[in-house]
């Protein structure tokens, strides 16, 4: 299949930051077969003509709970613990495979017609998950959440196993898989240990919740006399590839720390500022050259799963916080937001969009009043830009979303589905 995109706005975000104003971009057999200045080609099987809107990267959610679509608006304007302990868990113990199905393909059906097309999922019922990731063409890293303080800790190991037998490398290598333990308050350190391991065994990652709170950092002062980035420093979970969520209660060696580890750090500005985390220090760790990427966090603490809003938070927060206008400029939001995300995935020809890479992109529409004038595409896209822009989104060459028609997601039966297995949940 050879799809050719011409009239385009291109925006590589390559290493040297191409960008084409008229640009023509071809796709043969999933990847990029050219992309740079207008150029004709004969014997393609479609034409799309941009019409000078702008072909990117798509989006990677590199942290987020996809079939938390279901739990949208449970426990509003509580703290994060009351919001886990009160609202959220109680309603995760009824849920079933069909309702983790129906709200993942909820997500997914929301995160395509933002123009995602990779993330990284942490959950139980993973397996459900990963056949929706194939069902529908998007590219995903699952991660089975794992804890042991609630008696769930030896079946969680196991499906954590089984997820990377049997999924790892799946639909064409869109499918990846990491180990989960949830986080030092939910793990004991020997759990933490195993998780570790079982990473260690698989040559996989893990994916943890790290520092998210002040009273995770104060509890874990209280108990263990350190951080929670020095405790899991000590317990040896550093010492193979980590990506971490939120990282908000830090300090400056542990920063140093999560730099001399290769960490990387995923910011959630819109659930930490919902569930009054506090703010991440994205600039000290950038400077630091910690790997940064962007994630929306499960629906019910954002509520949507959008990263455009999370790469306007990303941008305007720390302005804000620090008085300086020049932290975070938008080439690194966006960066954050695509190819950074994809890299902590292990993706690593997803990304950029270069010669070679998979067809991982999105069209954006730049037609409207929000965008005029085109003066700098790169800051109306972080700071105007918003998710329905999105023409289309394509994942391995082939299109999943294009003017808000799905091609592989029957939509409106999935919200007839998510809806009644949501009544389900509260009655």
């Amino acid at each position: 299949m050879r799809i050719l995109f011409e009239n385009a706005r291109i925006l590589t975000l390559d290493e040297a930051d191409h960008e084409y104003v008229n640009g023509s971009l071809l796709v043969e057999n999933g990847r990029i077969a050219y992309v740079g200045p207008a150029k004709a080609f004969d014997a393609v099987d479609r034409r799309v003509d941009a019409g000078g809107d702008v072909l990117m990267p798509g989006f990677a959610n590199a942290h987020t709970h996809v079939p938390m679509t279901l739990l949208r608006g449970v426990g509003s304007d509580l703290p994060l613990q009351s919001w886990l302990e009160d609202a959220v868990w109680p309603l995760e113990d009824k849920l079933t495979d069909e309702m983790i199905h129906w709200g993942t393909m909820l997500g997914i059906a929301e995160m395509l017609r933002f123009g995602v097309t990779s993330f990284l999922d942490m959950y139980a019922y993973e397996d459900v998950i990963a056949k929706a990731v194939l069902d529908s063409g998007i590219r995903a890293a699952l991660s089975r959440g794992m804890m042991d303080g609630n008696g769930n800790g030896e079946s969680g190991m196991a499906e954590a196993r089984e997820l990377i037998e049997n999924w790892e490398g799946e639909g064409d290598g869109r499918i990846r898989t990491m180990v989960a333990p949830h986080a030092i308050y939910t793990c004991s350190g020997a759990y933490l240990r195993r998780a570790r391991d079982l990473a260690d065994r698989y040559k996989v990652p893990i994916h943890i919740h790290l520092s998210e709170t002040y009273k995770e950092w104060e509890d874990c002062r209280k108990e263990h006399g350190t951080s929670p980035v020095r405790y899991l420093q000590d317990l040896g979970m550093l010492d193979v590839p980590v990506v971490a969520a939120h990282v908000v209660a830090v300090d400056d060696r542990d920063l140093d720390i999560l730099a001399e580890k290769g960490v990387c750090a995923v910011h959630n500005p819109t659930s930490n500022l919902k569930l009054a985390s506090g703010f991440a220090p994205v600039p000290d760790m950038l400077q630091k050259g910690i790997r940064v990427a962007l994630g929306t966090d499960g629906a019910a603490s954002n509520n949507n799963l959008s990263l455009w809003e999370e790469m306007n938070l990303a941008a305007l927060i720390h302005k804000g916080e620090s008085l300086d206008p020049t932290v975070l400029p938008v080439r690194e939001v966006l960066r954050m937001a695509t190819v950074e995300g994809a890299a902590a995935m292990g993706y690593d020809k997803v990304g950029a969009l270069k010669k070679g890479n998979d067809a991982d992109m999105i069209l954006v529409d730049i037609s409207g009043p929000h965008y005029q004038p085109i003066r700098n595409v790169m800051s109306h896209l972080v700071y105007a830009g918003q998710g329905l822009d999105v023409r289309m989104t394509m994942v391995q060459g082939r299109i999943l979303m294009e003017n808000g028609e799905y091609k592989t997601i029957d939509f409106d039966k999935v919200v007839h589905e998510s809806a009644r297995a949501a009544a389900q949940l509260d009655s």
